[in-house]
């Protein structure tokens, strides 16, 4: 008995000493893609720092000198920017000559209260134009105002004596009511944007232009230092929102909502052949995103006799288009893609069995993926990706994204039954 108890108090006392010395092993850290090229190129940890601090900084001026409208009456925002921007600059008064050269510019340029002055040249604008808040204040306010009365509603049917067949499709008008309204105020939001964004720039370019100078000499700035340390510059890959910088190669751009992002790298000096990249970074040298490719897909379905507004869908018939199939491909060949701004639960809110994409054994499709194309700059339209169902097919769906849409010719034997 105390031979078995001796062991079983051992027992005990190694399971808590395992426990104690799993809690003093200190966890994995994921390492980010510039401690894994500090590492293998053996730089300084300060040095591969610098650049994404400059790296970010650059793409704060680039896009609020591009898309001023975007910061109007987000005063928080504007102040952690700040804050940040000028945080990494203090750091360059004890860096290398040129750093010190950066902050100097930074001060005379004036930077900051530039920024601070197309902010509330911009909020003028808005708010001449009706435009009091910014659009994510504005759908949180319309979604509480809305959201609390409609459950009142739906709370005080739930008691009353009607048959719950018929409750149903009235909950669903109620639950779509907020989306739509949301997507009534995007839709207005961007076309006030695409309306006055030429407004700002023309009345304020001297002072986005000096923004943009800035910028560009921080990337001279980077781009010098990486050569000096001899760094494989097609490494380092950054988004911007215009193509108005020297000494950048570009490697991608796509549009999202009317809004550019350009995808670069670093471009090399003439006549100077690139540096090799060691072979545990040749995975760093993959693209962005793969280019198109010919798509083989033949399980289409088109959403015919779709109703909606503003990129929500509210009704639809699925129609199986596998005969046109070679048609649909061509035209998705013919178009760019870019990701859908809302997930698949706003964009189709009442998607259930009753409404819902079908695989072609029966199945309801889950999607997966969302992509707006845009055909030759001519017209948009959803493409919806389902998961691979149990039967082995992957359908696709294409969709209008709104239903007063006018269908280009060669586009209407495709979304017309």
């Amino acid at each position: 008995m105390n031979e078995v108890k001796d062991d079983k108090t051992t027992e005990i006392e190694r399971s808590e000493e395992q426990e104690k010395e799993d809690k003093k092993s200190p966890k994995r850290v994921r390492k980010t893609q510039g401690q894994i090229i500090q590492e293998v190129l053996g730089l300084e940890p300060m040095e591969i720092q610098n650049v994404e601090k400059k790296l970010f900084i650059v793409r704060f001026l680039d896009y609020f000198g591009e898309e001023t409208l975007d910061f109007i009456f987000k005063d928080n925002s504007i102040r952690q920017y700040l804050s940040q921007i000028t945080t990494h600059i203090d750091t360059f008064s004890t860096g290398r000559e040129e750093d010190i050269l950066l902050k100097q510019s930074f001060e005379s340029k004036n930077i900051t209260g530039i920024i601070e002055n197309l902010k509330s040249k911009a909020e003028e604008l808005a708010f001449s134009k009706g435009i009091k808040s910014s659009m994510d204040k504005r759908l949180r306010k319309l979604t509480l105002i809305i959201t609390l009365p409609l459950f009142v509603v739906i709370f005080a049917l739930a008691f009353l004596p009607i048959n719950y067949f018929f409750l149903f499709p009235i909950l669903c008008v109620f639950c779509m009511v907020p989306q739509l309204i949301k997507g009534a105020v995007v839709k207005k939001w961007f076309a006030f944007k695409d309306q006055n964004k030429n407004q700002i720039y023309s009345e304020n370019r001297e002072e986005i232009m000096i923004l943009k100078t800035y910028a560009g000499e921080i990337l001279n700035n980077v781009r010098s230092r990486l050569l000096e340390l001899k760094v494989p510059l097609q490494l380092i890959k950054f988004m911007l929102h215009s193509r108005d910088y020297e000494n950048l190669s570009l490697l991608n751009q796509r549009n999202v909502r009317g809004t550019m992002q350009y995808f670069y790298t670093f471009e090399y000096p003439p006549d100077m052949e690139p540096f090799p990249i060691p072979e545990q970074l040749l995975q760093y040298q993959q693209p962005l995103f793969p280019e198109k490719k010919e798509r083989p897909e033949k399980n289409f379905i088109v959403l015919t006799e779709m109703k909606g507004s503003a990129g929500v869908i509210t009704y639809f018939v699925p129609t199986l288009k596998d005969a046109q199939a070679e048609k649909i491909n061509k035209r998705l060949n013919e178009s760019e893609f870019s990701k859908a701004p809302y997930d698949f639960k706003t964009i189709i809110p009442n998607y259930s069995e009753t409404l819902a994409i079908y695989c072609v054994c029966g199945e309801v499709v889950e999607i997966t993926n969302i992509q707006i194309c845009d055909w030759k700059n001519q017209f948009k339209f959803y493409l919806f990706e389902g998961k691979e169902c149990k039967c082995g097919e992957t359908i696709y769906a294409l969709s209008l994204m709104d239903e007063s849409d006018e269908i280009p010719e060669e586009l209407k034997d495709i979304f017309l039954s």
